[in-house]
């Protein structure tokens, strides 16, 4: 049974502000402690006196997926003719690169090459894979060269996963973190979008399952609404108020970090130290938007 925050508060026998006061503190201790998730360091959105930051360049392989997850800002961009062609999307001597940020790009025959291609043109830039797991192999993962590698995993059960992804493929995400976990010489994370309502009791066990893997990090991500999704969000549970709040993020944070180095988005952690803990403790996110953009000029195939 879930009591509201003064129902609680009753419950323990205190004020409710004396209850609100402490948690408020724990959240801010808690965020002025938290690192930067290694995929955002360098990016341009820990910058806040930069008004306008894009992400690292990337390089698109294909919008396709074997997914079809529920919350997917990528399969928003398909619908809406809006992905990005296959290509470089940056700068030239960048500090960083993404391996992709639409589509799996595992499911590219052409991944070996323009890893080694990118590896080859820009020797000083970390090279970092986003990818759902599910189609990494220990033959295919001895083909590449990455330093840091992030899997997708939003669920502690294959019933789960199959709900908020629309495929059975639990299994074989549980093994590619296995696989990248005992791989010492790469920063692996796992990715994780907090949707409260659906999958915020499996974060602190998707965190210790990772860690028992041998996973470095988890990266936290906040859930961005999009139009598209909302009625299947809506569907799956999702508690839409408590998706924009800052203080259940945090909470749920802190629950995992029981168990693993746990980190939340940079451009939004950047933000976050610079609140105070009664701020931290009632801020809300705008979460919702239409399409996503690339702001990144596409150089090359």
């Amino acid at each position: 049974m879930k009591y509201s925050w003064e129902e609680f508060a009753r419950k323990m026998g205190v004020e409710p502000q004396v209850l609100e006061n402490e948690e408020a503190r724990l959240l801010k201790k808690f965020v002025d402690e938290i690192t930067y998730p290694s995929h955002c360091q360098y990016c341009q959105g820990l910058d806040l006196s930069n008004p306008n930051p894009v992400h690292h360049p990337s390089y698109e392989l294909t919008p396709a997926c074997n997914h079809d997850c529920i919350f997917c800002y990528s399969n928003v961009a398909v619908k809406l003719g809006k992905a990005p062609k296959p290509g470089y999307y940056g700068w030239e001597d960048p500090k960083a690169i993404t391996i992709s940020q639409y589509g799996e790009p595992l499911l590219s025959r052409q991944i070996v090459e323009v890893n080694q291609l990118l590896r080859e043109r820009f020797p000083e830039a970390r090279l970092d894979l986003q990818t759902n797991g599910s189609l990494l192999t220990e033959e295919l993962w001895e083909k590449l060269d990455f330093d840091i590698v992030m899997i997708s995993l939003d669920a502690s059960t294959r019933e789960k996963h199959l709900m908020t992804t629309n495929a059975d493929t639990f299994e074989n995400v549980v093994n590619a973190l296995g696989i990248v976990g005992r791989d010492k010489s790469v920063r692996s994370v796992v990715r994780t979008i907090f949707m409260p309502g659906i999958n915020d009791e499996d974060i602190p066990r998707i965190a210790k399952m990772a860690s028992s893997l041998g996973i470095d990090e988890m990266h936290l991500q906040p859930l961005t609404l999009h139009e598209l999704n909302v009625e299947r969000l809506r569907k799956a549970g999702l508690d839409f108020e408590r998706s924009e709040s800052i203080r259940e993020l945090l909470k749920t944070a802190m629950e995992a970090k029981h168990y693993i180095d746990v980190r939340i988005s940079g451009c939004l952690l950047v933000q976050l130290k610079r609140m105070d803990a009664l701020t931290l403790f009632s801020v809300k996110r705008v979460a919702r938007e239409v399409s996503p953009v690339v702001k990144r000029e596409r150089k090359a195939d």
